[in-house]
């Protein structure tokens, strides 16, 4: 079996790698987990996920999952693997720089999972302290309202989603290996739809807020043009048999573009309201996480955005001074966690 391995045309091609395709891989790995950090950072120093979809988050991260396990199992990527077999350990990483891309970006979504769960903001369907802000617009439904049940639920179906991968996978691996490439082939496929529509709640999230919340707009301003030139890596290394792996970037980037249009349209409006007649955004676009409603959230960063009046204002300043002062509750429970007494300034890096 070695001796075959040896004489494999592949593992002659990963004896001798191009530099250039070498040098952009391993820039794209760096690059991939520097783009994230802002992300991170963003949430974590604000104390809250305000403004990121749970949507978006369900779908980043079962897409992410999706991209990564059909690379995995993609006829090529298990023949690099098994090349490592009889590669020096330099070949054999160089060679594995494509799979390490995804690794990182899977990695990283995911932490964005997990930090979304942490900050995750309940508010109140019924709220006696803000009824004399204003009723409640006709129609309105409690069930529109974010609880914790949406975190546990996007929790949930995540984690769902990678047990049956998993499971999937091994069972293939054991009984049918013939029909692994079938299913890398599916799960690129199911990765480019779940890209496809990732950012579709995340874009009418930020549309109904105004401004952009913690999303990350350094995040967006690196991994949108860095989303085409990934997708030319992985084309370089696959061709057009990889079609299911590098086809998710180019749509993800394309539609990445748009949400950091409006990020930056929404941010400069926010910076010089003159420019936007100094009109405050609609009362009911208005939600600490992206749903209809007349109602601040319990800590939302855009207080005046929800008062007409200073009076309102220092009605829902006092009222979210009062529920920072009373914050007892654990992760997933209203209130979620972190700091109370920050200033969850949506201008803030």
């Amino acid at each position: 079996m070695d001796a075959l391995l040896g004489e494999n045309p592949r593992c002659d091609e990963l004896r001798n790698p191009s530099v250039v395709n070498l040098i952009v891989s391993t820039l794209l790995v760096v690059g991939m987990l520097i783009s994230y950090l802002p992300q991170h950072f963003r949430i974590i120093s604000r104390g809250t996920s305000e403004g990121i979809s749970p949507y978006f988050v369900l779908l980043g991260t079962t897409s992410a999952t999706s991209a990564f396990a059909n690379i995995l199992l993609l006829p090529q990527s298990r023949q690099d693997v098994a090349c490592c077999k009889e590669l020096e350990t330099f070949h054999c990483v160089a060679g594995l720089l494509g799979i390490a891309q995804l690794g990182v970006q899977w990695l990283c979504f995911s932490f964005i999972f997990v930090l979304f769960l942490v900050f995750f903001r309940y508010n109140a369907a019924e709220d006696p302290d803000n009824e004399d802000l204003g009723d409640a617009p006709e129609g309105a439904e409690a069930d529109l309202q974010p609880r914790w049940q949406t975190a546990l639920i996007v929790a949930s179906l995540t984690l769902l989603h990678g047990l049956v991968v998993i499971v999937i996978t091994g069972i293939l691996s054991t009984v049918a290996r013939d029909r692994l490439a079938t299913w890398a082939n599916l799960l690129g496929v199911m990765a480019a739809i779940l890209a496809g529509v990732q950012y579709i709640p995340q874009i009418w999230t930020t549309y109904n807020l105004k401004h952009v919340g913690s999303l990350s707009i350094p995040m967006m301003c690196i991994q949108t043009p860095g989303g085409f030139i990934f997708a030319g890596s992985l084309f370089a290394r696959l061709g057009l048999a990889g079609w299911s792996s590098w086809g998710i970037f180019v749509l993800t980037a394309t539609m990445q573009g748009i949400l950091l249009y409006m990020a930056i349209y929404y941010e400069i409006h926010a910076l010089h309201p003159s420019q936007a007649g100094g009109q405050q955004p609609s009362l009911s676009h208005l939600h600490a996480n992206g749903f209809d409603d007349e109602t601040p959230g319990r800590y939302t960063s855009h207080p005046e955005a929800y008062s007409t009046t200073p009076d309102q204002l220092a009605t829902i300043v006092d009222r979210q001074d009062a529920d920072a002062a009373a914050e007892t509750a654990p992760l997933l429970r209203p209130g979620g966690i972190g700091d109370p007494h920050r200033n969850y300034d949506t201008n803030r890096g």
